[in-house]
């Protein structure tokens, strides 16, 4: 059995404890967000542009999940065994995971203001363009702050079986590039989400139909990576490493659950994609489709 170390403030059932909660959050959004990818590949009437965003949705949680289920090897492991070069894979595709879902939630956001609100139709040019400009800048973004840009840093979470962004560093570097995507990737999204969202609710409201919790879009993003981000901007002013190291674990563990909740909310609680996953679940329309 290969001899491993303990990283500081954390014992044996704390690895046990947090590679568990990766794995269970891990498997259960994966197979969430694999049905609905699924669903929409072999569906036909599922193929709109529409529905696109809510499959590139799937693909970047698909991704994260992937991503959380390595650290939760690694954690039953009790070290990292993939190396310095491993590590910056792991952040890197972890965060292009990121960037990419919290953009497709906007992206949706505003496909729903004028599904509902404008009438407006989407156009496959336009929501493919949509979605590989948002690739294209999640590659960009996440790519930055490897060493051979080094514009920030990627290195291990504090339970040293995981990587991402170096939030301990609080140089120049790293709060120039902190602040730069918490502008672009939370408070962008945020208020594209909430102008959506509060222009479908009057819609609702006006015509006495809600079909769906308008509030839950932006609840759910902050919910999962509000305190993380939250951790990240401290860090921005003051020595993050006074927090204790498993309160910096525990929000990382919570962000890695929002595969769950936008495969719930996007996937199987949206009434224009959920009756393809029900389809390809019992090769029967559903009540959503037969309308």
């Amino acid at each position: 059995m290969a001899s491993y170390t303990l990283p500081e403030g954390f014992s044996d059932f704390d690895m046990f404890a947090f590679g568990s909660a990766l794995l269970v959050g891990g498997l259960l959004g994966f197979f969430l967000n694999f049905i609905s990818v699924v669903a929409f590949l072999r569906i036909r009437e599922m193929q709109t542009p529409n529905n696109f965003f809510v499959f590139n949705l799937a693909v970047a949680d698909l991704s994260l999940n992937l991503n959380g289920l390595v650290a939760a090897y690694a954690s039953y492991l009790r070290y990292w065994p993939f190396g310095s070069e491993g590590c910056q894979i792991h952040a890197f595709q972890g965060m292009v995971s990121i960037l990419a879902a919290i953009s497709f939630l906007a992206a949706i956001a505003w496909d729903r203001y004028h599904q509902y609100c404008t009438k407006q139709k989407m156009f496959w040019s336009t929501s493919v363009t949509m979605s590989s400009i948002i690739w294209i800048l999640a590659v960009f973004w996440a790519a930055l702050p490897l060493p051979a840009i080094g514009w920030g840093v990627f290195d291990f979470e504090p339970m040293k079986t995981c990587c991402t962004l170096d939030y301990t560093l609080g140089d120049r570097n790293y709060i120039s590039y902190m602040l730069s995507i918490t502008v672009l990737y939370l408070a962008f999204p945020v208020i594209i989400l909430q102008s959506s969202y509060n222009a479908i609710y009057a819609y609702f409201k006006k015509t006495h139909h809600f079909k769906f919790n308008t509030g839950l879009p932006l609840k759910a993003l902050l919910f999962c990576w509000g305190p993380y981000v939250l951790m990240c901007t401290y860090a921005c002013f003051e020595n993050v490493n006074l927090v204790s190291p498993k309160l910096r674990m525990v929000l990382p563990v919570l962000a890695k659950t929002s595969p769950i909740f936008h495969a719930v909310l996007y996937a199987f609680g949206n009434e224009f994609y959920r009756g393809g996953i029900w389809q390809f679940l019992t090769g029967q329309k559903s009540a959503d489709k037969k309308k």
